[in-house]
């Protein structure tokens, strides 16, 4: 079961990154399809989310959503706006990359 929950985990991030992308375009919510898209991109996300909860921990989950999400959204910020991480980013975005690692290989972490 576990693995249907790695499928809606992937498809939440996406749509959290597709949400989190279209914020700055909506400029404070004053412009109506970007901010539709946010709107639509997180509640994809959260519903998502709510499935994977059903098979997996929250703990992993929430881990693997938001150090994949850090991840995407950086390379969104590079290509879309030309927000360039700078060094320390870079070493950062690496720790959590391997905090992630760590908790998928070796936790024993398990759903109830």
């Amino acid at each position: 079961m576990r693995g249907a929950g790695y499928g809606w985990l992937a498809v939440a991030i996406v749509a959290e990154v597709i949400g989190t992308s279209a914020l700055r375009a909506s400029a404070g919510f004053t412009r109506l399809l970007p901010s539709l898209v946010v709107v639509t991109g997180y509640g994809v996300a959260f519903y998502c989310l709510s499935m994977t909860l059903k098979t997996m921990p929250v703990g992993i989950v929430y881990a693997i959503w938001s150090g994949v999400g850090i991840v995407l959204i950086t390379l969104v910020a590079i290509v879309l706006y030309r927000q360039v991480p700078d060094l320390a980013a870079v070493a950062g975005l690496s720790l959590i990359v391997a905090g992630v690692v760590v908790l998928n290989l070796f936790s024993r972490m398990q759903a109830h």
